[in-house]
């Protein structure tokens, strides 16, 4: 059976969730193959290991049940390619399909720092067989007359809820997984796959495609988010098919991007389980979440015991009891640790201002990661109504809701699971296995159980949210640690005074770095200081009001600063922040500038450029230094202008979900 509707008392709990607006927020229901520039070589990453020598497998396929009309890799790779279209995948989540196979492409940059996490030698960037295998000509450990070698790439079948209203089947349209891969560097496995490889299954009315704008946008994010410390999917090289005209709302040129993650599983995968009524397919994917996602049962949050306190999160433990006082059961656990994950990356997206403008079921990863990005930006002038996504009328994924709408996915996941976690203790017997539940008193009981779990999730969400939240605020503000009274009497006033004032997100915690104490000790030091934080093209503009608001701010900062560090620290401080407070974030106006560049006038080494700023946002200046090893030859006018202020045309920019 399906769980009932969401009960209100577990929507109810995100409108009491405070979030950094500090207001309660209504509840929204070539071959020309191209060898890389040289001074891209293996010499910045020594090490590493080359192409063919990395490990391998394909857990994911070997686990789930595949599309029922290409159940093996044999029946898919002898069905022609351009048989494989779009429709209603049922009793499978995933379908064996191979990329399209390309004629022609260019290599157009790679990310460095993630060759290094997959322990991945630089060397091989420049290998017909890296290019041939980054655009889906090349297939690994496959061999059709070898019935022991057969492994084949797959895409996901998984569902949603877009803007609110469920989607129904929606799936990898364009995403086509190649292998997995455990790196030696981080232990850890990662699923290694294509964007804009071509058509599958689940391609609905598209056709597969990625156009280089979009691909450009995600390569460049996906690094500059992990070089903040935001989890999130990563991508390794970018390329373009110089022959592929794309339609969108205008014809683009083609483009593939190499990704790669822990998992791609999103909330949507159990979706679409839920509205088809697939019980044993449910129990099948959660299964493989906790044991391959996150490494075992054992490793899940443990069960709430009444008095006790989780030092982590703060939040009380108590056993979340039903009618008959069944403790929570493993499926319980698995909710509680993915609510955690997601609760603990939407704080680190507001703490740096970071929006991802579509965040449907679909584009929210199982595992807290930040994925699929399309319409996103990162902060310019503090706005918390601002949403990066021209099509999102009402706000829903605009600054000031993420917090709320990841609750209100997650939330479609609870009902989704809610059924296993409901039923207790009972979970694993037989006739509940073989039957579901039955009865209307069992239904009962599995609902309120199910409900009183959510609840409780609901607490838990609020708790590492904030706590997440309150830790990177006080460390971008150069503080030791977290008072009681920080955040209604230093976060809330500074966030004020940046929407009143207009001031930009990333440049006030960036230049606040560099000030001293010293130069905050009269009302007249204070105005001066204030003055840096504006847009130095409007600071004729700026009242005396503006600057006094932020030079009042600054003195209460002040106080603070000197009770966590003392007096004379002031060069220990500013290191302390510089590391946590990005030079460089890549937002739109320089998204559009490099788009522009590469996609018009033919550049290329400004792909890198940018990828290695992007990996490295902490640094005053990235010309001329050395970075593992190797002297960085940059643009030093360049950075100058991507770390300066925003121009007036360039500020709040929005973007389409078209790519």
């Amino acid at each position: 059976m399906r769980f009932p509707a969401p009960a209100s008392r577990c929507l109810a709990l995100a409108s009491h969730l405070r979030y950094p607006t500090f207001n309660q927020l209504p509840f929204l229901i070539s071959r020309n193959f191209s060898v890389l520039p040289s001074n891209m070589g293996s010499s910045s990453q020594p090490g590493g290991l080359p192409l063919k020598s990395l490990p391998k497998s394909w857990t994911l396929p070997s686990l789930l049940p595949p599309d029922p009309l290409y159940p093996t890799p044999l029946s898919s790779h002898n069905t022609p390619r351009d048989e494989i279209t779009p429709r209603q995948v049922r009793n499978g989540l995933f379908t064996y399909v191979r990329p399209e196979h390309q004629s022609s492409y260019q290599l157009l940059a790679i990310s460095p720092a993630a060759f290094k996490t997959l322990n991945l030698s630089l060397s091989e960037a420049t290998t017909p067989e890296f290019a041939e295998t980054v655009v889906g000509n090349k297939l690994w450990d496959f061999d059709e007359t070898d019935e022991s070698n057969r492994n084949y790439p797959w895409s996901q079948n998984y569902g949603g809820f877009q803007f609110g209203s469920w989607a129904g089947q929606l799936g990898d349209g364009r995403v086509i997984s190649l292998f997995e891969t455990t790196s030696e560097q981080t232990g850890k496995r990662y699923e290694v796959q294509l964007k804009g490889a071509g058509m599958t299954p689940y391609s609905r009315f598209a056709d597969g495609k990625a156009v280089l704008r979009s691909s450009i946008r995600e390569f460049i994010v996906s690094e500059a988010l992990h070089g903040l410390g935001i989890p999130t999917t990563r991508a390794l090289a970018l390329t373009l098919l110089p022959e592929e005209r794309v339609r969108r709302e205008r014809m683009e040129p083609g483009a593939i991007v190499v990704r790669f993650a822990e998992t791609w599983i999103r909330l949507g995968n159990f979706d679409l389980l839920r509205a088809r009524g697939e019980r044993g397919n449910m129990r099948v994917l959660a299964d493989v979440v906790a044991q391959h996602v996150y490494s075992g049962w054992e490793n899940l949050p443990a069960r709430l015991e009444e008095g006790q306190t989780e030092p982590k999160t703060g939040v009380k433990k108590e056993t979340v009891e039903g009618p008959k006082g069944e403790e929570q059961n493993r499926y319980s656990r698995l909710y509680r640790a993915i609510v955690r994950r997601n609760a603990a990356t939407v704080a680190r997206w507001q703490a740096y201002g970071f929006m991802n403008g579509v965040l449907n079921t679909d584009n929210t990863s199982i595992f807290g990661l930040s994925m699929d990005f399309g319409p996103y930006a990162f902060m310019d002038v503090f706005d918390p109504s601002y949403t990066p996504n021209h099509d999102d009328h009402m706000l829903r994924y605009s600054y000031r809701n993420q917090p709320t709408i990841i609750w209100w996915n997650l939330v479609r996941l609870g009902e989704a699971l809610g059924e296993m976690m409901g039923i207790g203790e009972r979970v694993d017997d037989e006739e509940y296995v073989e039957k579901g539940v039955v009865g209307e008193e069992m239904e009962k009981e599995m609902v309120g159980r199910a409900e009183k779990v959510i609840e409780q999730a609901g607490e838990e969400y609020k708790q590492v949210f904030l706590g997440e939240y309150k830790r990177l605020m006080s460390e971008r503000l150069g503080l030791k640690g977290v008072k009681e009274d920080d955040f209604d009497g230093l976060f809330s006033p500074l966030l004020d005074a940046m929407e009143a004032s207009e001031l930009d997100f990333n440049l006030f915690f960036r230049r606040l770095s560099s000030v001293k104490v010293a130069d905050l000790e009269s009302e007249e030091g204070r105005t001066e200081q204030a003055k840096v934080f504006f847009y130095r093209d409007g600071l004729s503009e700026t009242s005396s009001d503006d600057l006094e608001k932020v030079a009042d701010w600054l003195a209460f900062w002040k106080e603070r600063v000197v009770e966590d560090w003392g007096e004379g620290k002031d060069e220990e401080r500013i290191r302390a922040m510089k590391a946590v407070n990005p030079n460089f974030t890549p937002r739109g106006w320089i998204m559009d500038e490099l788009i522009r560049r590469v996609e018009k006038e033919g550049e290329r080494d400004v792909l890198k450029r940018a990828i290695h700023m992007a990996t490295y946002p902490f640094e005053d200046s990235w010309h001329g230094k050395e970075f593992d090893g190797v002297v960085y030859e940059g643009d030093a006018d360049e950075e100058k202008r991507w770390t300066g202020d925003v121009p007036r045309g360039g500020r709040a920019m929005q973007c389409s979900c078209s790519s």
